[in-house]
Formats: structure tokens, C-alpha cells, sequence
């Protein structure tokens, strides 16, 4: 008893852990919070709410697309300015309540993506490098929590603060960046990686080949099991007003489903370190059909219970991909990082829309029914992920071939010599 609880201690007692999980918290809690300055900007520039739906695309869609990016100098230059990601997003949002006019606003909204963007990935790459191997997928899960719990609190602060200051509120979100910011940039001396391809010259000499094929399943699974997360996340409060239900209903019911993945990610987990991940991910996959099906065809106060089915099953394996993806990508677990996450949020957003054209067209309910179905063909894309030991046998694979190409250019440079 005491050997199997020593490991999920060991992960929470981690001090880098729980302050690279703080950061996350802290970051995705911006974003969070942008939905409640809709109509307070709408009141002040006089815009449609499609107009101020780009403020969120404008922070979304910058911070996703840059995240590969990012993921690249982590890899090449290390993680130590950490930190200074945070610190950035913190001023800019700070900033964005008193912008003149709306496209000084978009801007400062784009800008402040750029620091999500950089955030996720380093802050994903340390949370793997602080704890040993076999608590690495405990290690993510909590980790991503952070950023989960962050996000679902985000809307209740922003209510309390904007409430209290309005839109010149966001300038008392600029303590905790700055204070957890500090915090990381002092503590990160001695976690953070050091860049595994610090040499320009010598990137494309050293860099392994990849499993692409591999690589693209896990990103396709990290892809597909979104649809449904969103789908339900996304259109709770529009579907549960047509049905007559309070704000305050809805609004519990919504946060219900998104503290209930951060419950599943960790149970994910430490079920993975035990059982293997590929094992895991198929096991939720399939209880999630269930799930989903009960909560389209039952709405109502049920929907706390097979709503929190849903979060727990349906969206806590995104850390045990992100692991996956991180060891496939030997000497690029920072792109790896930036990918897995980038993609995965671009997905949301992509499937936001079409999931409500789909219920324009058939009605929300009938919708949600559409949902096992995609469940159904993540489980048939999912059965191709590797196994834990086929992992490694594919990053051992990829390190002998690195290993190697530096050794064949040196035996090529002392045969040219000696000619």
C-alpha cells in the first residue's frame, strides 16, 4: 500500500511541479476570463457580437498557431524565460481595459496570445523534465489540471472583478502574473531545460528522423476527442436556456463539466502509470459513448451526473497524447509540446462552428446526438497508438539514428582529411 501511494505523493510534493502548475493556472485563467468583457465591449465601441467574438479569436488563434513555434526555441534555446512568458501576458491584459478603441484592443489581445503561445509549450516541457519517467503521466496530468481549473475559475473571477472596476479591472489581473511570474523566473534556475539543439548549425545534422506516421495518429486522436468536449462545453448555456433552465443552472452545469475533466486528467494519470496509456485512453474512450449519450437524451438535473461523466471520460487523456507525443519526438519535445496543444485548440475552435451549424440545421439536441459517433471513430483511430514499449522502441530507435549521424559526418570529414 504505502509503495503504490509513494509515487502520487512524490509527483504532488514536487515543488517544481506545483509552481510550473500555478503558472499554467494563472495563464489559462486570462483566457477564461475575456468571455465576461463581452458586454462591456460591446456597451463601449458600439459593436455586433460577432465583432467582439474576435477578441477571443484574436487571443485563441495567435496562441495556438505560435505554440509549435515556441515549442522549437524551447527546444533549441531552453526553457529559463519561462517566466517572462507570463509577464508578458499579464501587462497586456492588464492593458486591454483601457484601450481608446476596439482595434488597439484586438491588438493587445493578439499580442497577449503570443505569451499563451509561448507559455504552454516550455511550461509543458519542464513539467516533464522534473519528474522521473515512470510518474511522467501523473506529472502532465496535474499540470494540465492546472491550466483546466484555471480556464473554468477564469469567468467567476472576471464576474467579481469586472463587476467591482469594470473593463479598467483587467489591470488588477496584472498582480498575479507578475507574482507567480517572479516567482518561476527565480525557481526555474535550477529546472529548467537547457536546449537539447542549441546549435543552429548543427540541427538538421543531429536531429533524429521522425515516426511520422506514429506521430500523426496521436495528433489526429488529440484532434478528434475535442469535438465532443467543446460540443458539450461550448453550447450548454444556449441549449439549457431554449429549455427554460436558469442562468445559475446552466452556469453550474458548465463548470461542472470542466473541473470534472481536471478530476479525470489526474485519475488518467495515475491510471496510466500503472495500466499504460494506449490502454487507458481506449478504456475511456469507449465508456465515453455512454456518456455522451446519456446526456443528450436526458437533460435536466440528471445532466450533473453524465455531465461529469463526460468531463472525467472525455476530456482527461489530453495529457497522457501530450507524454506520447513528447517521447516520439526525441530532441523535439518542445515542438512535440507546442503541436499536441496548438492543434488541439485550433480544433476546438474549428469544431465550435461546425458543431453549431450542425444544430442550426437539426436542432441542439439532436446534435449532441451526433456526438457518440465521433467518439466511435477516435476509438477506431486511437486503436493504432503505440504501446508504452513500442515507444520507447521507436525514441531508442530515433536516438541511435541521431547518435549516429554526427558519427558518420566525422568518419567522412577525417577520410576527406586523409585524402
Amino acid at each position: 500500500m504505502a509503495d503504490a501511494a509513494t509515487p502520487k505523493l512524490a509527483v504532488l510534493r514536487s515543488k517544481p511541479l506545483m509552481l510550473l502548475m500555478a503558472g499554467h493556472f494563472t495563464i489559462d485563467m486570462y483566457g477564461g476570463m475575456l468571455p465576461l468583457l463581452y458586454p462591456l465591449l460591446t456597451a463601449r465601441f458600439d459593436i455586433d457580437l460577432a465583432t467582439v467574438g474576435l477578441v477571443s479569436l484574436a487571443y485563441t488563434g495567435v496562441s495556438s498557431l505560435s505554440q509549435p513555434a515556441f515549442g522549437w526555441i524551447a527546444d533549441t534555446y531552453g526553457t529559463r524565460f519561462t517566466g517572462l512568458t507570463l509577464v508578458w501576458t499579464a501587462i497586456l491584459f492588464a492593458a486591454i481595459g483601457f484601450a481608446d478603441d476596439f482595434t488597439t484592443l484586438l491588438l493587445l489581445a493578439a499580442l497577449a496570445g503570443f505569451g499563451s503561445g509561448a507559455f504552454h509549450p516550455l511550461g509543458a516541457l519542464n513539467a516533464s523534465a522534473v519528474i522521473p519517467d515512470r510518474q511522467r503521466n501523473s506529472a502532465m496530468s496535474i499540470y494540465v489540471t492546472g491550466g483546466t481549473v484555471g480556464f473554468a475559475l477564469g469567468p467567476l473571477v472576471g464576474a467579481a472583478i469586472f463587476g467591482l472596476f469594470g473593463m479598467q479591472g483587467t489591470a488588477v489581473m496584472l498582480l498575479p502574473g507578475v507574482v507567480i511570474a517572479g516567482w518561476l523566473l527565480t525557481s526555474m534556475r535550477g529546472i529548467a531545460t537547457t536546449g537539447s539543439r542549441r546549435r543552429a548549425g548543427t540541427v538538421d545534422e543531429t536531429a533524429p528522423p521522425l515516426p511520422i506516421m506514429v506521430i500523426s495518429i496521436v495528433i489526429l486522436v488529440m484532434m478528434l476527442r475535442m469535438v465532443p468536449v467543446v460540443g458539450v462545453q461550448t453550447f450548454i448555456p444556449i441549449w439549457y436556456e431554449d429549455l427554460g433552465y436558469s442562468p445559475a443552472f446552466y452556469a453550474s452545469l458548465a463548470t461542472t463539466v470542466v473541473l470534472s475533466s481536471a478530476v479525470g486528467a489526474i485519475g488518467a494519470g495515475s491510471l496510466a502509470d500503472r495500466f499504460g496509456r494506449r490502454n487507458v485512453i481506449l478504456v475511456t474512450l469507449v465508456a465515453t459513448i455512454p456518456a455522451v449519450w446519456l446526456f443528450a437524451e436526458f437533460p435536466g438535473p440528471f445532466a450533473f451526473v453524465t455531465g461529469a461523466m463526460v468531463g472525467l471520460l472525455a476530456a482527461s487523456t489530453g495529457p497522457l497524447l501530450l507524454v506520447m507525443a513528447q517521447q516520439l519526438m526525441v530532441g523535439r519535445a518542445g515542438v512535440a509540446s507546442g503541436l499536441i496543444l496548438g492543434l488541439s485548440f485550433i480544433a476546438g475552435a474549428i469544431s465550435a462552428p461546425l458543431f453549431g451549424t450542425l444544430a442550426d440545421a437539426v436542432g441542439l439536441q439532436n446534435a449532441m446526438r451526433t456526438l457518440p459517433l465521433i467518439v466511435l471513430l477516435t476509438i477506431g483511430v486511437a486503436w493504432f497508438l503505440p504501446t508504452e514499449d513500442q515507444v520507447a522502441r521507436l525514441s531508442q530507435r530515433s536516438e541511435r539514428g541521431s547518435a549516429s549521424s554526427p558519427e558518420m559526418a566525422r568518419a567522412a570529414a577525417d577520410g576527406s582529411a586523409r585524402q
